[in-house]
C-alpha cells in the first residue's frame, strides 16, 4: 500500500474494496489486492477504450449523417480531446510541487496548465450539451442523431479524461 502525502490527490480508486462480495468466488483473482496491483492497467485501458468509442460515434455521426449537422460541431471533439492531452501531461507530482520543474512558472505554470487542460474539456462537454440540447432537441431537428452523437463523443471524450488522470497511481514502483 502507498504512503499518503499530506496535499495529495486522491485517485478514484484509492479505496476500492471488494469486501465480502468476493469472499465466496472461487476463481481466487477477484481481491482488493488485485485490483491495487492492476489499478494503473486497468484505468489505462477504460480510458483508452472510452476515447476510442467516443471517436467512433463522431466518425459514424460524419459518415452516417453527412449533411443533417454543421461541421463546426466537431469543434467540440476536438478541443475536449486537447483538454485531454493537456489535463494528463501534468504529473501530481508536479502539482503538488514535490517535483523540480525547470522553466519560468514553476509549480504555479503547471497549475495554470491543468486549469486550461479543464476548462478545454468542461467547455467541450458544455458546447456539446448546447448542440444536442439548443439545437436537436429544442428545436425538434430530424434526425437528432448527430446531436446525441457529438454529445456522447465529449462526454466519453470527458469521462477519459478523468479515469485517466485520477485513476492511475503515479508512486506505485
Amino acid at each position: 500500500y502507498q504512503r499518503r502525502v499530506r496535499g495529495a490527490m486522491s485517485g478514484c480508486l484509492d479505496n476500492l474494496n471488494c469486501g465480502d462480495c468476493c469472499t465466496n468466488l472461487t476463481c481466487g483473482c477477484v481481491d482488493s489486492d488485485w485490483f491495487q496491483d492492476k489499478r494503473n492497467a486497468i484505468s489505462s485501458i477504460l480510458a483508452g477504450s472510452l476515447f476510442a468509442v467516443g471517436w467512433w460515434i463522431a466518425i459514424d455521426v460524419g459518415a452516417t449523417e453527412a449533411g443533417h449537422y454543421s461541421t463546426a460541431y466537431w469543434t467540440c471533439g476536438v478541443f475536449g480531446t486537447i483538454g485531454l492531452l493537456m489535463v494528463n501531461a501534468v504529473s501530481n507530482s508536479q502539482l503538488r510541487g514535490d517535483a523540480y520543474v525547470p522553466g519560468a512558472l514553476g509549480t504555479s505554470g503547471t497549475r495554470v496548465w491543468m486549469v486550461i487542460g479543464f476548462l478545454c474539456s468542461f467547455g467541450a462537454l458544455i458546447g456539446a450539451s448546447f448542440i444536442l440540447f439548443g439545437e436537436y432537441v429544442y428545436k425538434k431537428i430530424e434526425p437528432s442523431y448527430p446531436g446525441t452523437g457529438f454529445f456522447m463523443q465529449n462526454l466519453l471524450i470527458f469521462m477519459a479524461t478523468i479515469i485517466f488522470k485520477f485513476g492511475r497511481v503515479e508512486d506505485a514502483y
